[in-house]
């Protein structure tokens, strides 16, 4: 059975591998091609020479991992045994980094591995229970599936050491991988769980779907809409209208510039033809404006001739300057033909249709573009060659994925009004630079100059990505740590108030048991655990001093105090003190025989003292009234927000905003940690107060539909096609899910437009 299962997925495995290494050889091909040095191209002709040595072996390599994988179904790995005391403590100088190669190969991976896990969950559930009867073992999840994708990312990593490839080019064949190879992932799944179903192996398996109780995301949606009854209506309305509004938005976790997953195809020959409708209607609109104009019939420019023209103005360095906007260019050419053939001419319908369209999409790109940022005078580079693209292919405004679009969206959003002054890695602007050089120098009709330069932009993004995230993991680690800090105090209070229980004990035995002692305990919770020895060892000491000190007449513990002396110095306890409080907690001594001097000074020196764990200068948290139906729709929402997901904060009354990460948070302590686009920490608030912001519209969730500039940009001039041609009526002002949030500039129509639907 599991041959069968091999040769099955061997059989479509192979052919993708095949085409893959196909793809990369041509990839590597074209970078050497394109490369701006001597030593970058000597570098990509190297690798290339290499995978062309070695290729042949890399199939075989992945056959036998695949092999291997199903052969060692349900054999259990042996458990480590159990350190003895005789095994020798580690020395901190053992201790090393991880190195760069593996966190890189290792984090791209996770991401494919990660990516398809979602994608085909039900698939490699119904897969998982089926292996788990091979083995005669219980279900296996998509970890410990032979051919889950994490299995087959690992064995793609260990083939490809086959073909001694450095770290980069290791990387695009990666991606490679994850674009060719996975993208056919889900219907490989199908067709393993048919062949093993045709064999025998739960025949019957399926599912059905049952009504189970609404999901705490389901609930938060739910109650943001109670909170909303205006947007609730117009839910109600887009559902009877036909018009298909999410009710759970994607939320937006991609670091700054990183590609969003491709969108679906479309036709795109209908949907510029519905652009064109549009624009028909604005034209109509302005030609009832303006009744008087010129109606003279002049000479139609050829698309060519257009184009040709603008590869001039390109390559003209004396023309850029006056050239500020796509209405100078084309004011600028049409007076060229008309000097150099002694009479006007016009532009094709098509033509004049991608100057309108690029000219309203550069319009609104502007307006989120600070104009003192690098990337304004890199758009305004760049406007020619956007020209010549939209002019020679339309899919330019259509498909997202375009790599002029894509180029375009890292330039404009390096100068986003939504970066603050520290975002912008210095790093990022050479890379910026150069690839809107090389587009100005190169490109002449051929669009693999864009992808090219969009190609070697994105190596340079992913790795600042990957450094920003690197940077990211490190904070969000100690605020785990801290986490963990504020459980384990919970736990050592809980722990002494359950053995004290309803004895009596004097106030200030009681204050050092809650202060001192509950230090003592929470250090050996971080340390020791739970389920510890040493753990279990405190725990009698408490009760031993709880005994001793509610019982009067019982004589002091020598060894019990020593033991306290001795735990205290550990959490940071000077000798004197220690011992003074040690000798307090071991003794039955009620209030009024203690010695008053001696109780107040320690009484003084334990209030001057940080406590573990403790902030000095942190303040207490205002009491703040209860939160409102709204309020709590956010705070539910929140609770059950990915990881990673950006927020835009309004940081002025001129509605300014600042996008923040918000990288992690504790359901526990409410707090909630932010970064920026470096994955520098910038502060830590509580999820009540951004569940009020929320409220408020002083934030508002970034989407995925609408995080990209340029996507924003395009939903703008689109609403305004609509507006001219009179089909504004659809209430587009939806606040992607968000109620009455948001800066109007920053908001987009919830619903899918005709051109991409």
């Amino acid at each position: 059975m599991l041959e069968h299962v091999l040769n099955t997925a061997s059989d479509e495995l192979e052919r993708e591998l095949t085409a893959m290494l196909n793809d990369f050889e041509q990839q590597l091909f074209r970078l050497a091609d394109h490369a701006r040095s001597p030593a970058l191209q000597a570098e990509h002709m190297l690798s290339l020479r290499t995978l062309q040595l070695n290729r042949s072996d890399l199939v075989p390599r992945f056959m036998m991992g695949l092999e291997a994988n199903l052969a060692a179904l349900g054999r259990t790995a042996p458990q480590p045994a159990q350190a003895g005391p005789e095994t020798p403590t580690p020395r901190f100088q053992n201790l090393t980094l991880v190195d760069d190669t593996e966190m890189d190969e290792e984090t791209l991976l996770r991401d494919v591995a990660v990516r398809q896990e979602s994608r085909a969950s039900l698939t490699l559930h119904l897969l998982g229970q089926r292996f788990g009867v091979i083995a005669g073992a219980p279900a296996f999840d998509a970890e410990r599936i032979p051919l889950g994708p994490q299995s087959l990312c690992r064995i793609m990593r260990d083939a490809a050491q086959s073909l001694q490839l450095p770290l980069e080019p290791r990387l695009l064949l990666y991606r490679i991988f994850d674009r060719r190879v996975m993208a056919h992932y889900s219907q490989l799944l199908d067709m393993l769980n048919v062949s093993i179903a045709a064999d025998g192996i739960l025949p019957s398996l399926t599912y059905v779907p049952i009504r189970l109780r609404p999901s705490d995301v389901t609930v938060a949606q739910t109650a943001a809409d109670e909170a909303r009854p205006g947007e609730r209506r117009e839910r109600r309305h887009s559902h009877r209208s036909g018009r298909r509004l999410p009710t759970e938005p994607r939320t937006h976790t991609a670091w700054l510039g990183e590609e969003e997953p491709g969108e679906a195809g479309v036709d795109e020959g209908a949907a510029f033809e519905l652009l064109q409708q549009l624009l028909t209607g604005r034209r109509e609109l302005l030609g009832k404006l303006r009744p008087d104009t010129a109606t003279a019939t002049r000479q139609q420019l050829d698309t060519g001739d257009v184009i040709d023209a603008l590869g001039g103005l390109q390559h003209a360095p004396a023309a850029k300057p006056g050239l500020k906007t796509l209405l100078d260019v084309k004011q600028t050419l049409l007076a060229q033909v008309r000097q150099q053939r002694g009479r006007g001419a016009n532009f094709s319908r098509e033509d004049n249709d991608s100057f309108e369209l690029l000219s309203m999409l550069f319009g609104h790109i502007e307006r989120e573009v600070r104009k003192d940022a690098p990337a304004a005078s890199l758009l305004k580079s760049l406007q020619v060659p956007l020209l010549r693209v939209a002019l020679q292919d339309r899919a330019f405004f259509i498909r997202p994925q375009h790599p002029a679009r894509q180029l375009l969206n890292a330039v404009a959003e390096s100068g986003a009004r939504w970066l603050d002054k520290d975002d912008i890695d210095p790093q990022m602007l050479g890379p910026l630079q150069q690839a809107v050089n090389h587009v100005v120098e190169n490109f002449d009709g051929d669009t693999s100059v864009f992808e090219a330069s969009n190609q070697e932009l994105q190596t340079q993004l992913h790795a600042l990505a990957r450094k920003a995230e690197m940077t990211e993991r490190r904070h969000v680690e100690a605020a785990r740590g801290k986490e963990k800090l504020e459980i384990a105090k919970h736990k050592a209070a809980d722990t002494i108030s359950s053995i004290v229980g309803e004895q009596r004990l004097p106030k200030f035995v009681r204050a050092l048991l809650n202060q001192a002692w509950a230090d003592v305990l929470t250090l050996t919770l971080l340390r020791q655990g739970e389920d510890s020895d040493e753990w279990l060892r405190q725990m009698e000491m408490t009760r031993a001093i709880v005994a001793t000190c509610g019982r009067t007449g019982v004589s002091s513990d020598p060894a019990l105090a020593q033991h306290v002396e001795a735990a205290l110095g550990q959490v940071g306890y000077h000798t004197e003190e220690a011992g003074a409080i040690a000798r307090r907690l071991t003794s039955a001594i009620e209030d009024d025989e203690d010695d008053p001097a001696s109780r107040t000074e320690l009484t003084m020196r334990l209030k001057a003292r940080t406590r573990l764990g403790e902030d000095a200068v942190e303040k207490k948290k205002p009491h703040l009234a209860p939160r409102n139906a709204e309020e709590q729709a956010r705070y539910d929402q929140l609770r059950v927000m990915p990881y990673g997901t950006w927020i835009e904060f309004t940081i002025n009354q001129q509605g300014d905003v600042v996008r923040r990460r918000l990288s992690w948070y504790s359901p526990i302590t409410d707090n909630a940690l932010f970064v920026n686009q470096r994955g520098q920490r910038v502060g830590e608030q509580s999820l009540d107060s951004i569940a009020r912001m929320l409220a408020r519209g002083q934030a508002r969730i970034v989407v995925a539909e609408h995080a990209r500039l340029v996507d924003r940009a395009w939903q703008g001039t689109l609403n305004a096609l609509r507006s001219f041609a009179g089909k504004h009526d659809d209430k587009h002002d939806d606040k992607q899910g968000n109620g009455k949030q948001g800066n109007g500039k920053h908001d987009a129509d919830q619903a899918p437009t005709e051109a991409t639907s």
